[in-house]
């Protein structure tokens, strides 16, 4: 897998992470706040969390590429397929 799809995929894995799991984001959802999304871009995943996922991604989600949130759809999609590896990145990220 290219490296800037294997980025952009855990790009997206970070950036939902960030704004779903971020107390401001409860605080601010309760009070009827919105706040702007991150660009998705400005995170990156390790190169060991990128080496692990990319098998899996070219194996099942090939198809999706270059759109990262479909890729990542399709990884959760197929998880008791993925590599135990793979797994684990998204577990560790809690996607």
């Amino acid at each position: 897998m290219p490296q800037t799809v294997r980025s952009v995929v855990f790009a997206v894995i970070f950036a939902t992470l960030g704004v779903a799991a971020s107390p401001a984001s409860f605080a601010q959802a309760q009070q009827g706040q919105q706040r702007p999304l991150p660009m998705p871009f400005d995170m990156k995943g390790t190169p060991e969390e990128e080496a692990a996922c990319a098998p899996d991604s070219s194996r099942f989600c090939k198809k999706f590429e270059p759109d990262a949130f479909q890729v990542l759809g399709c990884l959760q999609a197929n998880r008791p397929k993925l590599t135990q590896a793979c797994q684990r990145v998204l577990r560790n990220r809690g996607v």
